[in-house]
């Protein structure tokens, strides 16, 4: 029976619930699949700490050796440091990892060399097809294909020194820092790239372990942080970080225990990036980061560029631009000098050093780059998206002093407020992100179109 992979295959990445969605079987398939749309000769492979994905990882392997490509495997890693892999090999990748998600799912992040993005418009739908077309028979055999080697390579060391070639640490202060790595891959990667940091470093579920034992590996969600939190205030620490399960993301909070916004990180690590580059150069930011970003941006002498959220345009928009740094309200933070792709431990890295080369507290540190009230991102679960949208639009459309746009959703902004509304491509939900200059305008915008949306 052929294998219907509509909701495995996404718009970014394959993730699903192993092994009701997908096993081994397909996972050889994958790979079989990825080496012929890439036309690879060898491939780089990793993977995280969940207990499906050695066995995934090697039946991957499986499939790439097949259609004649050698396997380099370099084991447990985080997501950036198999891009760190793909960059510095100049070879494709495949990450195995389900990020944040539940214990019981897995997915494969791929890459091109270098690691440019594999996504919907740039091969995993070739992919996918080629993935169902085989899932009756196998995949067919080639001839005259010599199978490609399998090694392995220890490439974390390698990874945590590029990190700290970029980012100067040299002037960082004595700082006390709580980590929750979520027992995820954090766990496995911040001892060897703090080593030698003048930190005191407090370590929380650094335990590898897929099935999160103590919380979800998502910091995105604030219940996730609460450990961390008061873990900070108890150790009295200068800060904490929270990395998600294959931590390719990093959050902050600051001494009091409180979160530190996504926008205000990406304004800071855009003001050392520009002065590292002379002041001069094009930041990336999707339109749901604060107005802060492009302001801060701009005073540091940088061209701001916005785009739609999610990390395939982000980096699509880098390169076009050769951009020297991106920031999404995920955490999700890119690179020019990191292949353009995402690492939040190179953010984690600037912060440090932010940190480190100023007496003051984290709070009066970011204060300068956290100017606007925010809601964060708000869902509401509706029975018809395209309906609820068209009813906002009709609600703001007339109003004197309002524009709209729709790059992605629908975007209403007014000089002190603006607001953006758009749709899951996965779930019934509309994501709902507002800001405004005060909390009471904050307060009175996001209701109003939240009574529109539930209505």
């Amino acid at each position: 029976m052929v294998a219907d992979l509509s909701q495995l295959v996404k718009a970014y990445d394959v993730r699903g619930v192993v092994p009701d969605q997908w096993d081994e079987t397909l996972a050889e398939l994958f790979g079989a699949a990825f080496v012929q749309v890439t036309g690879a000769d060898a491939i780089v492979i990793g993977h995280d700490m969940r207990p499906s994905s050695p066995p995934l990882a090697g039946a991957f392997a499986r499939g790439a050796t097949a259609r004649g490509a050698d396997v380099t495997l370099i084991g447990l890693c985080s997501t950036d440091q198999l891009y760190y892999a793909s960059g510095a090999l100049d070879l494709p990748g495949a990450m195995f990892t389900a990020s944040h998600n539940p214990a019981r799912y897995n997915g494969i992040k791929l890459c091109r060399a270098g690691a440019a993005p594999v996504g919907q418009d740039t091969g995993l739908t070739e992919i996918r097809t080629l993935v169902e077309q085989w899932s009756e028979h196998g995949a067919p055999a080639v001839g005259g294909v010599t199978p490609g080697t399998v090694t392995e390579r220890d490439t974390l060391a390698d990874y945590a020194a590029h990190l700290r070639k970029l980012v100067d640490v040299s002037t960082v202060r004595p700082l006390k820092v709580v980590v929750d790595a979520g027992n995820g891959m954090g766990g496995h990667t911040v001892p060897t790239v703090f080593e030698g940091l003048p930190l005191d470093l407090v370590p929380m579920y650094f335990e590898l372990d897929g099935t999160f034992p103590n919380h979800e590996a998502n910091p995105l969600d604030p219940k996730n942080l609460v450990d961390l939190q008061a873990r900070v205030l108890a150790e009295g620490a200068d800060l904490g970080l929270a990395f998600d399960g294959d931590a390719d993301r990093c959050f902050v909070v600051d001494e009091r225990g409180e979160g530190v916004s996504p926008s205000a990180i990406t304004a800071l690590v855009a003001a050392r990036e520009l002065a590292r580059n002379g002041g001069t150069g094009t930041v990336i930011h999707n339109l749901i980061t604060s107005w802060s970003v492009p302001e801060v941006v701009r005073e540091n002498g940088g061209t701001p560029v916005r785009t739609r959220v999610g990390h395939s345009f982000i980096k699509a928009e880098m390169a076009r631009h050769g951009a020297i740094f991106g920031g999404e309200h995920s955490a999700h933070y890119y690179f020019r000098d990191f292949w353009n792709a995402d690492t939040g431990m190179l953010a984690a890295l600037h912060v440090l050093a932010a940190l480190g080369s100023q007496d003051g507290p984290l709070s009066g540190l970011v204060d300068r780059y956290d100017r606007y009230a925010g809601s964060g991102e708000i869902n509401s679960t509706v029975d018809d998206q395209a309906g609820r949208l068209a009813a906002v639009r009709a609600a703001y459309g007339s109003r004197d002093g309002v524009t709209l746009d729709e790059l992605d959703g629908l975007t209403v902004t007014s000089a002190d407020w603006w607001f953006n509304l758009r749709p899951s491509n996965t779930e019934p939900l509309l994501r709902l992100n507002v800001e405004a200059r005060d909390e009471v305008t904050l307060k009175t915008v996001r209701d109003e179109v939240l009574a529109l949306v539930r209505a």
